[in-house]
Protein backbone atom coordinates (compact mmCIF):
# COMPACT_ATOMS: atom_id res chain seq x y z
CA UNK A 1 0.00 0.00 0.00
CA UNK A 2 0.78 3.74 -0.58
CA UNK A 3 2.89 5.47 2.13
CA UNK A 4 0.31 8.42 2.58
CA UNK A 5 1.65 9.38 6.44
CA UNK A 6 4.28 11.82 5.13
CA UNK A 7 2.69 13.85 2.18
CA UNK A 8 -0.57 14.74 3.09
CA UNK A 9 -1.57 16.06 7.02
CA UNK A 10 -4.65 16.66 8.22
CA UNK A 11 -5.55 20.36 8.72
CA UNK A 12 -7.35 21.09 12.28
CA UNK A 13 -10.76 22.17 11.84
CA UNK A 14 -10.74 21.47 7.47
CA UNK A 15 -13.01 19.54 5.95
CA UNK A 16 -11.73 17.13 3.16
CA UNK A 17 -12.20 16.66 -0.45
CA UNK A 18 -12.76 12.83 -1.07
CA UNK A 19 -13.12 11.20 -4.26
CA UNK A 20 -13.96 7.61 -4.85
CA UNK A 21 -12.86 6.92 -8.97
CA UNK A 22 -13.41 2.88 -10.32
CA UNK A 23 -11.31 2.19 -13.66
CA UNK A 24 -12.36 -0.04 -16.46
CA UNK A 25 -9.40 -0.88 -18.95
CA UNK A 26 -9.97 -1.92 -22.40
CA UNK A 27 -9.04 -5.38 -23.94
CA UNK A 28 -7.12 -4.09 -26.64
CA UNK A 29 -4.63 -3.27 -23.53
CA UNK A 30 -4.43 -6.51 -22.76
CA UNK A 31 -3.44 -7.43 -26.23
CA UNK A 32 0.08 -4.96 -26.26
CA UNK A 33 3.52 -6.57 -26.32
CA UNK A 34 4.32 -7.01 -22.65
CA UNK A 35 7.43 -4.91 -22.96
CA UNK A 36 4.88 -1.97 -23.70
CA UNK A 37 2.62 -2.82 -20.92
CA UNK A 38 5.73 -2.28 -18.25
CA UNK A 39 6.19 0.39 -19.59
CA UNK A 40 3.19 2.11 -19.01
CA UNK A 41 2.26 0.40 -15.72
CA UNK A 42 5.55 2.29 -14.65
CA UNK A 43 4.28 5.71 -16.19
CA UNK A 44 0.77 5.46 -14.49
CA UNK A 45 2.20 4.41 -11.25
CA UNK A 46 4.50 7.18 -10.99
CA UNK A 47 2.19 9.49 -11.63
CA UNK A 48 -0.34 8.09 -9.03
CA UNK A 49 2.92 7.93 -6.24
CA UNK A 50 3.56 11.61 -6.97
CA UNK A 51 -0.02 12.45 -6.19
CA UNK A 52 0.04 10.16 -2.38
CA UNK A 53 2.92 12.69 -1.61
CA UNK A 54 0.73 15.24 -2.02
CA UNK A 55 -3.01 13.74 -0.54
CA UNK A 56 -4.08 11.05 0.62
CA UNK A 57 -4.16 8.01 -2.07
CA UNK A 58 -4.94 4.41 -1.70
CA UNK A 59 -5.09 1.80 -4.45
CA UNK A 60 -7.56 -0.83 -4.79
CA UNK A 61 -7.69 -3.91 -7.05
CA UNK A 62 -11.69 -4.78 -7.84
CA UNK A 63 -10.74 -6.84 -10.71
CA UNK A 64 -12.55 -10.61 -10.13
CA UNK A 65 -15.03 -9.13 -7.61
CA UNK A 66 -16.97 -7.28 -10.72
CA UNK A 67 -17.50 -7.09 -13.91
CA UNK A 68 -17.61 -3.57 -15.29
CA UNK A 69 -14.47 -1.84 -12.82
CA UNK A 70 -10.65 -3.58 -12.95
CA UNK A 71 -9.54 -1.29 -9.61
CA UNK A 72 -10.03 1.67 -7.81
CA UNK A 73 -8.00 5.16 -6.35
CA UNK A 74 -9.03 6.71 -3.29
CA UNK A 75 -8.08 10.28 -3.12
CA UNK A 76 -8.27 12.76 -0.29
CA UNK A 77 -7.57 16.32 -0.45
CA UNK A 78 -8.77 19.92 0.59
CA UNK A 79 -9.05 21.15 -2.96
CA UNK A 80 -11.65 20.15 -5.69
CA UNK A 81 -8.75 21.25 -8.10
CA UNK A 82 -5.89 18.34 -6.82
CA UNK A 83 -9.65 15.69 -7.75
CA UNK A 84 -9.39 17.02 -11.27
CA UNK A 85 -5.80 17.36 -11.68
CA UNK A 86 -5.02 13.88 -10.78
CA UNK A 87 -7.71 12.98 -13.69
CA UNK A 88 -5.98 14.67 -15.72
CA UNK A 89 -2.72 13.52 -15.18
CA UNK A 90 -3.69 9.69 -15.45
CA UNK A 91 -5.78 9.89 -18.33
CA UNK A 92 -2.85 11.80 -19.86
CA UNK A 93 -0.65 8.55 -19.97
CA UNK A 94 -0.26 6.17 -22.45
CA UNK A 95 -2.60 3.62 -20.41
CA UNK A 96 -5.04 6.46 -20.06
CA UNK A 97 -6.41 5.98 -23.74
CA UNK A 98 -7.43 2.78 -22.39
CA UNK A 99 -9.34 3.79 -19.63
CA UNK A 100 -13.54 4.33 -19.26
CA UNK A 101 -14.33 5.26 -15.01
CA UNK A 102 -18.03 3.76 -15.24
CA UNK A 103 -18.42 4.57 -11.64
CA UNK A 104 -16.90 8.09 -9.56
CA UNK A 105 -17.94 9.81 -6.41
CA UNK A 106 -17.04 12.44 -5.15
CA UNK A 107 -18.43 13.80 -1.44
CA UNK A 108 -16.58 15.97 1.42
CA UNK A 109 -16.31 15.15 5.49
CA UNK A 110 -18.30 16.34 7.97
CA UNK A 111 -19.02 16.38 11.22
CA UNK A 112 -22.09 13.65 12.28
CA UNK A 113 -24.57 15.25 14.41
CA UNK A 114 -26.12 11.73 14.90
CA UNK A 115 -22.79 10.56 16.27
CA UNK A 116 -22.36 13.47 18.02
CA UNK A 117 -25.62 12.62 20.28
CA UNK A 118 -25.33 9.15 20.63
CA UNK A 119 -24.34 7.60 24.30
CA UNK A 120 -24.48 4.46 24.01
CA UNK A 121 -21.79 1.24 23.94
CA UNK A 122 -19.05 2.37 21.33
CA UNK A 123 -19.81 5.96 21.55
CA UNK A 124 -17.40 8.05 19.23
CA UNK A 125 -16.40 11.51 19.56
CA UNK A 126 -14.35 12.06 16.58
CA UNK A 127 -15.32 15.51 14.45
CA UNK A 128 -14.99 13.04 11.16
CA UNK A 129 -13.56 16.24 9.26
CA UNK A 130 -10.10 14.31 8.51
CA UNK A 131 -10.39 10.72 7.25
CA UNK A 132 -7.80 8.53 8.89
CA UNK A 133 -7.90 4.86 6.65
CA UNK A 134 -6.10 1.67 8.59
CA UNK A 135 -3.91 -0.56 7.25
CA UNK A 136 -7.07 -3.11 6.18
CA UNK A 137 -6.78 -5.58 3.42
CA UNK A 138 -10.82 -4.95 2.47
CA UNK A 139 -12.52 -1.90 1.23
CA UNK A 140 -16.29 -2.10 0.64
CA UNK A 141 -17.86 1.29 -1.00
CA UNK A 142 -21.48 2.51 -1.58
CA UNK A 143 -23.08 5.32 -2.38
CA UNK A 144 -26.38 6.06 -0.04
CA UNK A 145 -29.75 7.88 -0.17
CA UNK A 146 -32.16 8.47 1.86
CA UNK A 147 -36.12 8.68 1.33
CA UNK A 148 -37.44 12.12 1.54
CA UNK A 149 -39.81 11.41 4.13
CA UNK A 150 -36.67 10.48 6.08
CA UNK A 151 -35.55 13.86 6.54
CA UNK A 152 -39.52 14.44 7.56
CA UNK A 153 -39.24 12.63 10.32
CA UNK A 154 -39.14 15.39 13.80
CA UNK A 155 -34.72 15.42 14.63
CA UNK A 156 -35.90 13.27 18.23
CA UNK A 157 -37.14 10.25 16.45
CA UNK A 158 -34.60 10.34 13.41
CA UNK A 159 -31.81 10.31 16.47
CA UNK A 160 -33.38 7.60 18.08
CA UNK A 161 -33.71 5.48 14.95
CA UNK A 162 -29.79 6.05 14.15
CA UNK A 163 -28.80 5.05 18.11
CA UNK A 164 -30.19 1.42 16.53
CA UNK A 165 -28.19 2.02 14.00
CA UNK A 166 -25.14 2.95 15.20
CA UNK A 167 -25.34 0.32 18.30
CA UNK A 168 -25.66 -2.62 15.95
CA UNK A 169 -22.53 -0.80 14.20
CA UNK A 170 -21.09 -0.94 17.18
CA UNK A 171 -20.71 -4.36 17.81
CA UNK A 172 -18.48 -5.44 14.91
CA UNK A 173 -15.16 -3.86 16.37
CA UNK A 174 -13.47 -5.53 13.25
CA UNK A 175 -15.22 -2.92 10.57
CA UNK A 176 -14.33 0.32 10.40
CA UNK A 177 -16.71 3.03 8.94
CA UNK A 178 -16.26 6.01 6.83
CA UNK A 179 -18.91 8.64 6.14
CA UNK A 180 -19.00 11.30 3.80
CA UNK A 181 -21.24 13.52 2.02
CA UNK A 182 -22.33 14.41 -1.26
CA UNK A 183 -25.73 16.63 -0.90
CA UNK A 184 -25.37 19.45 -3.84
CA UNK A 185 -21.60 17.67 -4.96
CA UNK A 186 -22.96 14.47 -6.91
CA UNK A 187 -25.87 12.67 -7.60
CA UNK A 188 -26.11 10.39 -4.20
CA UNK A 189 -26.55 11.92 -0.83
CA UNK A 190 -23.41 9.73 1.02
CA UNK A 191 -20.61 7.39 -0.34
CA UNK A 192 -19.57 5.05 2.44
CA UNK A 193 -16.76 3.31 2.84
CA UNK A 194 -16.24 0.30 5.03
CA UNK A 195 -12.78 -0.97 6.19
CA UNK A 196 -11.76 -4.85 7.18
CA UNK A 197 -9.56 -7.99 7.52
CA UNK A 198 -12.67 -10.06 7.90
CA UNK A 199 -15.19 -9.97 4.70
CA UNK A 200 -17.44 -12.12 6.79
CA UNK A 201 -18.46 -9.29 9.32
CA UNK A 202 -19.01 -6.71 7.34
CA UNK A 203 -21.43 -9.72 5.37
CA UNK A 204 -22.58 -10.07 8.81
CA UNK A 205 -23.12 -6.27 9.66
CA UNK A 206 -24.94 -5.61 6.50
CA UNK A 207 -27.51 -7.99 6.96
CA UNK A 208 -28.27 -7.17 10.70
CA UNK A 209 -28.39 -3.47 9.50
CA UNK A 210 -31.16 -4.49 6.94
CA UNK A 211 -33.60 -5.28 9.82
CA UNK A 212 -33.33 -1.83 11.37
CA UNK A 213 -35.51 0.98 10.82
CA UNK A 214 -32.97 3.48 9.12
CA UNK A 215 -32.41 0.61 6.75
CA UNK A 216 -36.86 1.00 5.76
CA UNK A 217 -35.67 4.78 4.68
CA UNK A 218 -33.12 3.78 2.16
CA UNK A 219 -34.00 4.57 -1.08
CA UNK A 220 -30.52 3.19 -2.56
CA UNK A 221 -27.35 1.76 -1.71
CA UNK A 222 -25.73 0.26 -4.81
CA UNK A 223 -23.81 -0.65 -6.65
CA UNK A 224 -21.34 -1.95 -3.66
CA UNK A 225 -17.66 -2.21 -4.54
CA UNK A 226 -15.81 -4.91 -2.46
CA UNK A 227 -12.06 -3.46 -2.72
CA UNK A 228 -8.44 -5.41 -2.01
CA UNK A 229 -6.18 -3.20 -0.90
CA UNK A 230 -2.52 -2.99 -3.14
CA UNK A 231 -0.17 -0.62 -4.29
CA UNK A 232 -0.33 1.56 -7.51
CA UNK A 233 1.98 -0.79 -9.53
CA UNK A 234 0.24 -3.88 -8.01
CA UNK A 235 -3.65 -2.63 -9.24
CA UNK A 236 -2.29 -1.98 -12.61
CA UNK A 237 0.36 -5.22 -12.58
CA UNK A 238 -3.15 -7.11 -11.64
CA UNK A 239 -4.97 -6.41 -14.82
CA UNK A 240 -2.83 -8.85 -16.80
CA UNK A 241 -0.92 -11.84 -14.84
CA UNK A 242 0.37 -14.73 -17.27
CA UNK A 243 0.09 -18.02 -16.39
CA UNK A 244 3.71 -18.55 -15.53
CA UNK A 245 4.10 -15.52 -13.47
CA UNK A 246 1.31 -16.91 -10.85
CA UNK A 247 2.46 -20.55 -10.96
CA UNK A 248 5.79 -18.80 -9.84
Amino acid sequence: MIDDASGFQPRPGERQIVKFTFFKIAPEWRRLDVTERERQITELSAVVESWAARNLVRCYATLGTRGDTDFMVWQVSYEIEDIQRMAGEVLGTATGGYLTTPFSYLSMTKSSTYVEKYAGPGADRATRLALAPGAHKYLFVYPLTKMREWYGLPPEERQQIMNQHIAIGATYSSVKINTTYSFGLDDQEFVLAFETDQPGDFLDLVQELRGSVSSAYTLTDVPIFTCVATTSRGMLEALAVSRDRVVA
